[in-house]
This record gives C-alpha cells, structure tokens and sequence, in this order.
C-alpha cells in the first residue's frame, strides 16, 4: 500500500505536537546551568530514557533488523559488554565528574591535567560527533525519500533535493525546541520520542506477525537456524579471530570499552547523566539503561527475523529492508506511526547532539577564552547562538554524507572508532595513573587516533575491537612516554 494522506498527517501532526510539547516542557531558562544541565533536577528514570533514546538513532531502527536478515543474533552478545561498559563507568567515572561539579566531560581532563588537554580532546569530541552525526541525520532520510519517490507529486524531484529537503524539515523541528527549551526540553521529548518509536515498532512486530502465514510460530520454525547468540569464534584459524566482529569476547571486551567510551567519554550522553541531583541517581539511571537497550536490541532484531521469513530468505540489501516493508507494505495509518517513530528516534539524536555540541563548545571552547567577564544573561543567549550554527553544521553534514557509497553503519561507526579509544584512553590516564602528566596523556591521545587509523584503514580487524586497541594504545604510550621522560630529563 502507499504512503496515503492518514499516514501524512499522522507525521505532520508529530512534527508539530514535537515542537510544541518541547518548547514548553523546557521551561524559562535563566542561566548555562538552566540550559545545559537542567538546573540538576531531572528525574532519574526520565535520564535514563533519554539515554536510551539518545543512543538509539535512525540507524538502529533501520539497519539492526538488517543485521538479522542478514545473519543472525550473535549481535545480541554485544549488549552483554554494553552492560559491563556502564557499570564501570558509573563507579569509576561519573563519581569524578559529580566531585568536580562539571558541565562537561572534558572539564575533568582540564582539571586533571591541563587546558591544552581538555580543549583537544574536546574538539575531537565536536568533530567525531559532527561527522558521525551527520550519516545518522542523512540514515532518517532514507525512507522519508522512499515515500516522496513513490508519490506523483514529487515525480518530477531530484533525488538530491529529495534528500535535502528531508533533512532540513526534522533538522529545523528539532532545533526549535533544543534552541528555545535547552536540555531540559531535550531529554522529556527524548522520553516522549523513545514511547513513540518502541511503538511504532511493536507496530510493525503486530504487522509483520498478521501479514505472514502461521505468525510468529512460522517465523521460529523458518529463522531456526538463525536463533544463535553465543559465538565463541574458535571454528576458524588464529589470523582470522580478530576480524569476526560478533564472538564472544569481542563482545565482552569490544562491547564494554566501546559502550565505556559513549557513555563515558562522551558529552552526548555525559550531559544527560549530569543533569540529575545526585551521583547515585546517575548511576542508577545509567545501569538501567544497559538493560533496556539489550530488550530493545532484541525487539530490532526479531523484527529482522520476521522480514526474513515474510520474503521467504531472498537476499535484500539489509539497511532498506524495513524500510522497504514499511513504504510498501504496512496499512494505511500503520505506516505514518512507524516513520514517525523513526524520526523520533533520529530527533532524539539529534536533539542530543546539538546541544552537546553547544555545551562542549561553549564550556571548553568559547567562555575559558572570550566570556570570562560575560554575565549569565549574556552566557544564555551565547550558548542559543551556538546551538544555531551547530545546527546548520549538522544539516550540512548530512548533506555531504549523501554522496558516499558506503553503508551507513560502516561509515558512522568508522568515524567514532577512529577517535574513541583515545578519548577513553584519556580519561583512564587521567582516573587509573595519578603520576601521568599533560604532556604524557597528549601523546598517548595521539597515538591512540594515530594506531586507529592505521588500523581502520589498513587492517580487517572487526569494529569490535577498535575502541580497546585505541585506548590500550593510549594507555600504554602514555605510561611509556612518561617513564622515558623522567628518566631522561
């Protein structure tokens, strides 16, 4: 069936009820502190939500069921080191970050070791999320270019104008409530978005279920074979352990320094966390959440199971399968809901990004340099001007991506792989080994950014494992780079 007028209102009215409910659930704002933290008074329950919500972008909603099509559950053991990941970083990290009072992450490293420091790993920060950002803005459009293709009246559209214009509508939305609201309006429209695309996809699970003969016990008995979640990896030679992404201890290890570093390492998520009243509700909030993402995980990837079995097992290319059957397939009405959901995913990402974007830029960048004397009045309407031009940075972004071959999972996660083992290596110089200097931390940075992309670029080694050689690297030269010199000098 096709995109009909029921499913464009249903999305039109989202979009609307989205920027409405934000602007007013984000309150007066006074101050930074109001606008980037929440004045501390979020809920914990609706932080870990919006945590949730921030980390589960189009690309999930879109590419985990085509994991499943593709291949099979062993994914799923990722969610196991995700686990692990937050638990580490709610006892190691985030007491650090409660101690100090700090807006962002990056403000513990200043602390720790030095300006220059904090203002590097800081604009790393803003680049990596710029970048991989801008391929999970552009992974929203996809099936919002789908829906306008099929429609007469777009017939006469360039796919690029298509793209474009797509991008632009849910990147203007977003930053109406982000801009006017600040992170307070950020994280409850994050806990409103993440009911609306949990819905949208039971939606397509109660579809998918109605739509294939013998319903869900047809889908256990076809996808069988597909049912494998632990994958110790031993069944092929030594050389070629590293290069299997989803086994077992890739998922432990590689699962729990990657999740350790987005949850840790990461002002997108570090803002969230820091917008509680106290370190115990962070901690509780953020555990919490590594269980949600594992059931919600599971639900993406029985989706995947379900399409595999509705097309009989023909090979689809597996980022556009659920996009594909919601477009042609679902009833009218149904459709407009599951779109909405994956704009609500995809705002809730980007809603999240802008304004990490604005407190990093603002906190580490501009207010050390040029706003030492400026008033909180003047800080405010500072803070709102740089969430504007993040804005137009991130559409822009989007924009670019659209020209690469590449899938979009490969490409977004490339680009934190590059730069997140050294980010995290940071922080654990600076938590784990009192005696590591500046200097010392700044090499190993580095050298971290530098073995990853020597690495990315030149190896097979599965993404799995990126994060943990990066911040081993970072560690270790570190260390190394600060014993020579004290022996030396």
């Amino acid at each position: 069936m096709k995109f009909g007028l029921i499913d464009w209102l249903i999305v039109v009215l989202y979009l609307i009820g989205v920027a409405i409910f934000g602007i007013i659930s984000g309150g007066k704002q006074r101050n930074t502190s109001d606008y980037f933290l929440g004045a501390r008074q979020v809920p914990w329950l609706a932080v870990c939500f919006a945590v949730v919500a921030t980390e589960t972008s189009a690309l999930t909603f879109l590419s985990i069921p085509g994991v499943a099509y593709a291949t099979n559950l062993n994914f799923l053991q990722l969610t196991f080191g995700y686990i692990l990941g937050r638990i580490v970083v709610s006892f190691l990290l985030l007491p650090a970050y409660y101690k100090g009072e700090l807006v962002t992450a990056y403000q513990f490293l200043g602390v720790r070791f030095g300006r220059k420091m904090r203002n590097f790993a800081s604009i790393v920060f803003m680049l990596t999320r710029l970048a991989a950002d801008g391929v999970r803005l552009f992974t929203t459009a996809i099936p919002l270019a789908i829906i306008l293709k099929s429609s007469a009246e777009f017939s006469n559209w360039s796919e690029t104008q298509i793209y474009v214009i797509s991008i632009a509508i849910i990147s203007f939305v977003t930053f109406l409530y982000t801009f006017v609201g600040g992170v307070r309006a950020v994280i409850w429209m994050d806990v409103v978005q993440m009911f609306i695309y949990i819905g949208g996809a039971i939606a397509g699970i109660i579809i998918l279920g109605m739509k294939i003969d013998g319903g869900i016990s047809r889908v256990l008995e076809f996808t069988a074979d597909k049912f494998k979640i632990i994958n110790l990896g031993f069944d092929v030679p030594l050389k070629d352990y590293f290069k299997q992404p989803y086994t077992l201890f890739a998922s432990l290890i590689g699962g729990a320094f990657l999740s350790m570093a987005s949850h840790g390492a990461d002002q997108l998520i570090v803002q969230r966390l820091l917008t509680t009243d106290s370190l115990k509700n962070s901690q509780r909030a953020l555990i919490t959440t590594g269980f949600i993402v594992s059931i919600q995980f599971f639900v993406f990837l029985f989706i995947g199971l379900m399409l595999y079995t509705f097309h009989n097992g023909i090979e689809m290319n597996p980022n556009e399968v659920f996009a594909d059957f919601i477009v042609k397939y679902m009833p009218s009405g149904v459709s407009g809901l599951i779109i909405a959901g994956l704009f609500a995913a995809a705002m809730s990402t980007l809603a999240g990004s802008m304004s990490s974007l604005a407190s990093s830029a603002m906190v580490d960048i501009y207010k050390p340099y040029f706003g030492k004397d400026n008033d909180e009045r003047k800080e405010l309407f500072v803070s709102r001007v740089i969430t504007a031009i993040w804005a137009v940075l991130l559409v822009g972004s989007a924009v670019f991506f659209m020209r690469t071959e590449r899938t979009v999972v490969e490409l977004a996660l490339s680009i934190a792989s590059f730069t997140y083992g050294g980010l995290l290596g940071s922080f654990l110089l600076g938590v784990l080994f009192k005696k590591i200097d500046e200097g010392s931390a700044l090499v190993g940075f580095v050298s971290g950014v530098v073995v990853m992309i020597y690495v990315i670029l030149n190896t097979k080694i599965a993404w799995t494992w990126h994060t943990f050689i990066g911040a081993s690297t970072t560690i270790v030269v570190g260390n190394l780079f600060w014993v020579l010199k004290n022996r030396f000098s």
